[in-house]
C-alpha cells in the first residue's frame, strides 16, 4: 500500500507512541498521537493506538498528571501541554479525571499560577458536564466568592462563567439558575464600573455574552449608571476588542428595551454634549456612531435636535479641544451619512470645514473628510434632475475627490485602505465616476492587487467588491409594461426646467459590457475565484451578482470559463451552508444564473472533461432549481422573472448535446418533469427553450422511453409534441420535428402517433413548410412511417399517409427540393407507398 506524505508520518508517530506507552512514557506518547491525529484521523492504526491510550489512561489519567504537576511543581510545559490536549479534537478527559482536575487548579491562588491555567479551566468548563455541575455549586453557595475566585485567572475562566449559567443541565431549578445569572450579569457590571483597573475588556465579554443569549431577563438590571459605563466603553480610543464587545452589549440591550432604552440612551448622550468637556464629547460621539446602523431613527433624531447641532459648530474652528475630539467627530458624521436628513444638515453646516480639512488636516482626518464628503455630494446628485451649472461643478468636485482615493490607493497605505475603499463604493455609484473608473486600467491593477492583499479584512473586501459590483451593474430589465410606467413616472417628475428623470446614458448595456470586459482584461475572475475563502453571506452574495454581470455578454463567457468560472460557480451553487452560516437563497439563485449564462456559449466538452473534475452531472441540479419558481418570487405580485428559466433550458439543452450520455440520463432523471410543463409554457421563448431540450434528450434511452414505451402517458406526451409541430414560432416546430424523427424510428410512438387524429397530418404538414429544415425533418417522420414499422403498424402507418394526401404531398417535394438530403430520405419514403 501506497501511503501518501502525511500518512507515513502519522504511521511513523503512531509506532513510536506505542512504544512510548509500553515504556511508560505517556506524555511522549500523547505527543505524538495528537499530531498523528491531524495527520491522518482515519488511519486504522492511529484509531487502534489511540484506543489503547485511552485504555491505559483511564487507571491514572494522562491530564491529572500533566494539572498535578503544572500546580504542584509549577512545570509550564506540563501546563502547555494539558491546554493542548483540551483543544484536540478527539480528546476528551473522563468527567471524573476532569472534575479532579478543575479541582487541582482551583485549590491554587490566582496569582500561584501563570496564564495558562485560563486556558485549562474554559476547556475544562466547555468539555465536561461534571466541572460545569462542580462550578454550578459553587456559585449557588456564594456569587460573589466564586466569582472573585475565577475572575483573576483570565479572561477565559471568567467568561466560562457565562457558560454555566446558560447551561440550564447543571442547576437544580431554573430559578436557581437565573439567581445567578442576575448576580453574575450584576457583578461584571460593577467590574467594569471599578476605576483603575485593566480588565475592562475581560468585564464586557462577560456582560456582552450573557444579554447576547438572555437580554430579556437582564435588561431591566441596567440602570442610567450601568448604562453609561457600558456605553462609555465605546470610546473611539480604547481598543477594537472592547468596544466591538460594547457594541454588542449595547446592541441587545436597545434591541429588548425598545422605547425605554432609546429613551435611555438619548438622554445620556445629549447629557454628555451638554456638559462640553472633550472626554464626555468624545464618549457621546463614540456611542452615537456605534449605534446609528441600530437605531438609525433613534440616533438621526438625536445627530438633528438642537441642542446636538449647537454641540457641533465650535468645534469647526481650530483650538487644540476642537483637534482632539476631531477624529470621533468625523466618524460620527460618517456614520450618521446613512441618513438622508443627516446629510443635509451636515452639507449645509459642515461642507466648508469639511473641504479645509482635505488639505489642512491630518492624514487620518483628511481621508475621512474625504469619504464624509463624497457620500454627501455623491448622495445629493443620484436621482437628481438637475442640468444646470451647479450639478456640473458637483460632478467635477466628486471627480476631485474619486482622483484623490485612487492616488491614495496607488500609495497601498494599509492604515487609510478602508476609508479610501468606503469612499469609493459610495461614488461609484454615479455613472459618470464609473467610467472614471473603469476606464483606468492602473487603477483597476490597483483595486484587484489592493484585494487580493487585504483579503482577511471583511470591510475592505467587502468595500472594494462593492465598487466591482457598481462597475458591472445593469439597469433591470423591464417588461413592456414596467417601460410605460417608468416612461410616466419621467413625465411626472420632469423638472421645471424641462429636463426628465431616467437613466443615465452612460449606464445602458453596451456602457456596462464594456465596463466588465475591462474588468475582465484586468484579472478579476482569478480575484472573484479567491474571494471564496471568505464565506461571509454578503461577501458571498457580492460575488455571485458580479459573476450574473460578467456572464451578460456571450463574449467574453470563453474567457471566464477558462479562468475557472464554471468550477467557482458550480461552488457557489451547490453550496448550502458556509462557515459563518447559511448561503442565502437569493445567493444560490443568482450563481445558478450566472453559470446557466455561461453554459450557453461554452462546449460542454471543453468545461467538463471525460475524466476528472468538475464532472457534468454536478451542473445539473442548479441549472434545475431555476426552472421551478422560488418561495420569493411566489409570494410577491410582480411577475416572476422567465429570464433565468430561459437560460436554463438554453443551458441544459447544451449539456445534453455532451458526447457522455450521462449528462442526458441525469437531465431526464432530474429535471424531466419541470421541463416538460415548460412545454405548455405561455412565454413563446420559454416554450421554445423546453422544446430543444426534449429534442436534444431524445438521443438517450431515458429520454425516449418517456414517449415510447407505450404507456397512456407517453402518448399524450407525444399529442403535445405533435401539437408542438403546429405553433407560430417555427423554431419551436423545427425543435419538435427533430424530437419526432428520433420518436419515430421506434414502433411504440408511430403506433401512438397512428392514435392520434391528426397525427399524421401534423407530420405531413411539416413537409409543406417554407423552411427547408423543417421540410427535411417531416420527411425524416413519414419516411420512418412507411420503411421501419414492420406488421400491423406499418400497414396502418403506409395506409394513413396514403389516406392523407401523402403521396401527393411527397411528389411535390420532390419536384421543389434541390436538398440532395431531403431528396434522398423523400425517396425512401415514397418507395414503399407505391410500390
Amino acid at each position: 500500500m501506497v501511503h501518501s506524505t502525511s500518512e507515513e508520518r502519522a504511521v511513523h508517530l503512531t509506532r513510536e507512541a506505542v512504544e512510548l506507552i509500553d515504556a511508560g512514557h505517556r506524555e511522549a506518547a500523547s505527543r505524538n498521537l495528537r499530531e498523528a491525529l491531524t495527520l491522518a484521523p482515519e488511519h486504522p492504526a492511529v484509531k487502534e493506538a489511540f484506543v489503547k491510550i485511552q485504555q491505559d489512561e483511564e487507571n491514572g489519567h494522562h491530564l491529572i498528571d500533566l494539572c498535578r504537576r503544572y500546580t504542584s511543581g509549577k512545570d509550564e510545559p506540563a501546563g502547555k501541554d494539558a491546554a493542548l490536549y483540551l483543544r484536540t479534537d478527539g480528546l476528551k478527559p473522563p468527567e471524573e479525571v476532569a472534575l479532579e482536575c478543575a479541582k487541582l487548579l482551583l485549590a491554587q491562588r490566582p496569582h500561584a499560577l501563570s496564564e495558562l491555567q485560563d486556558d485549562v479551566i474554559s476547556g475544562l468548563v466547555r468539555q465536561n458536564t461534571s466541572v460545569r455541575r462542580y462550578f454550578s455549586e459553587q456559585l449557588q453557595t456564594s456569587v460573589t466568592a466564586f466569582f472573585d475566585e475565577i475572575y483573576e485567572r483570565g479572561d477565559g475562566a471568567a467568561v466560562c462563567l457565562d457558560t454555566v449559567v446558560l447551561d440550564p443541565a447543571v442547576w437544580p431549578t431554573e430559578d436557581d439558575r437565573l439567581h445567578c445569572e442576575r448576580e453574575l450579569f450584576l457583578l461584571f457590571i460593577a467590574k467594569l464600573m471599578e476605576s483603575g483597573h485593566d480588565m475592562d475588556g475581560r468585564s464586557l465579554k462577560g456582560i456582552a455574552r450573557l444579554l447576547a443569549v438572555d437580554a430579556a431577563k437582564l435588561e431591566e438590571l441596567i440602570d442610567d449608571e450601568g448604562l453609561e459605563v457600558i456605553l462609555s466603553s465605546l470610546d473611539s480610543r480604547l481598543p477594537s476588542e472592547w468596544r466591538s464587545q460594547a457594541t454588542l452589549a449595547t446592541v441587545k440591550y436597545l434591541e429588548v428595551s425598545q422605547k425605554v432604552g432609546e429613551d435611555r440612551f438619548s438622554k445620556l448622550v445629549s447629557s454628555k454634549i451638554l456638559k462640553g468637556r472633550s472626554d464626555d464629547l468624545i464618549e457621546a460621539f463614540s456611542a452615537t456612531a456605534a449605534v446609528f446602523p441600530v437605531i438609525p431613527e433613534v440616533a438621526a433624531s438625536l445627530f438633528l435636535s438642537e441642542s446636538f447641532l449647537a454641540a457641533l459648530a465650535p468645534l469647526t474652528s481650530r483650538d487644540a479641544k476642537s483637534r482632539k475630539v476631531e477624529l470621533p467627530f468625523l466618524e460620527l458624521l460618517n456614520a450618521a451619512c446613512m441618513n438622508k436628513a443627516c446629510r443635509e444638515a451636515i452639507t449645509k453646516h459642515l461642507s466648508t470645514w469639511l473641504s479645509h480639512l482635505l488639505t489642512n488636516g491630518s492624514d487620518e482626518s483628511s481621508e475621512l473628510a474625504a469619504v464624509i464628503l463624497a457620500k454627501v455630494r455623491t448622495s445629493a446628485q443620484v436621482g437628481s434632475s438637475e442640468s444646470n451649472g451647479k450639478a456640473e461643478d458637483d460632478n467635477d468636485r466628486v471627480a476631485e475627490l474619486v482622483d484623490r482615493f485612487k492616488e491614495q490607493m496607488s500609495k497601498r497605505k494599509i492604515e487609510s485602505m478602508s476609508n479610501v475603499i468606503e469612499g469609493l463604493a459610495y461614488s461609484s455609484v454615479k455613472p459618470a465616476v464609473k467610467e472614471q473608473l473603469a476606464q483606468d486600467p492602473v487603477f483597476l491593477q490597483n483595486l484587484i492587487q489592493v484585494l487580493r492583499e487585504n483579503s482577511a479584512d471583511s470591510s475592505v473586501l467587502y468595500g472594494g467588491l462593492m465598487i466591482v459590483a457598481n462597475l458591472t451593474q445593469f439597469l433591470p430589465h423591464l417588461s413592456e409594461e414596467q417601460k410605460k410606467m417608468s416612461q410616466l413616472k419621467s413625465y411626472a417628475e420632469a423638472s421645471p426646467n424641462g429636463a426628465r428623470a431616467g437613466p443615465d446614458p452612460l449606464d445602458d448595456e453596451q456602457h456596462v459590457i464594456t465596463r466588465c470586459n475591462a474588468l475582465i482584461k484586468a484579472g478579476i475572475m482569478p480575484l472573484l475565484a479567491d474571494c471564496t475563502k471568505t464565506n461571509l453571506p454578503s461577501v458571498q452574495g457580492l460575488l455571485a451578482k458580479i459573476m450574473l454581470a460578467l456572464s451578460w455578454d456571450r463574449r467574453s463567457r470563453g474567457v471566464l470559463a477558462q479562468q475557472g468560472a464554471v468550477k467557482f460557480l458550480l461552488g457557489m451553487a451547490s453550496a448550502k451552508q458556509g462557515p459563518s452560516g447559511p448561503i442565502l437563497n437569493e445567493t444560490v439563485h443568482t450563481a445558478s444564473h450566472a453559470l446557466a449564462r455561461i453554459l450557453i456559449s461554452v462546449n460542454p466538452a471543453h468545461v467538463f472533461p471525460s475524466s476528472g473534475f468538475p464532472q457534468i452531472t454536478s451542473a445539473i441540479r442548479p441549472l434545475t432549481a431555476l426552472l421551478t419558481p422560488s418561495e420569493a418570487s411566489m409570494s410577491t405580485e410582480k411577475p416572476r422573472d422567465l429570464l433565468p428559466v430561459f437560460e436554463s433550458l438554453l443551458a441544459l439543452t447544451n449539456l445534453a448535446s455532451h458526447p457522455d450520455e450521462t449528462a442526458p440520463e441525469a437531465i431526464v432523471r432530474q429535471a424531466w418533469s419541470v421541463a416538460e410543463d415548460l412545454l405548455l409554457s405561455n412565454s413563446p421563448m420559454v416554450q421554445r427553450a423546453a422544446c430543444e431540450l426534449v429534442c436534444n434528450l431524445m438521443t438517450c434511452e431515458s429520454g425516449i422511453v418517456k414517449y415510447a414505451d407505450g404507456s397512456k402517458r407517453a402518448a399524450q406526451r407525444l399529442h403535445v409534441l405533435l401539437a408542438l409541430t403546429d405553433t407560430d414560432d417555427l423554431a419551436t416546430r423545427s425543435a419538435a420535428g427533430g424530437a419526432l424523427a428520433m420518436l419515430t424510428e421506434f414502433e411504440a410512438a408511430i403506433a401512438a402517433i397512428l392514435e392520434r387524429p391528426r397525427g399524421v397530418q401534423l407530420l405531413l404538414g411539416m413537409c409543406q413548410e417554407d423552411d427547408e429544415g423543417l421540410v427535411h425533418r417531416g420527411v425524416v417522420c413519414v419516411r420512418n412511417m412507411t420503411s421501419l414499422a414492420s406488421g400491423d403498424i406499418g400497414r396502418r402507418a403506409k395506409e394513413a399517409v396514403k389516406a392523407n394526401g401523402g403521396v401527393e404531398m411527397l411528389t411535390n417535394v420532390l419536384k421543389k427540393t434541390k436538398n440532395p438530403m431531403v431528396l434522398q430520405v423523400g425517396v425512401e419514403a415514397l418507395k414503399p407507398l407505391v410500390e
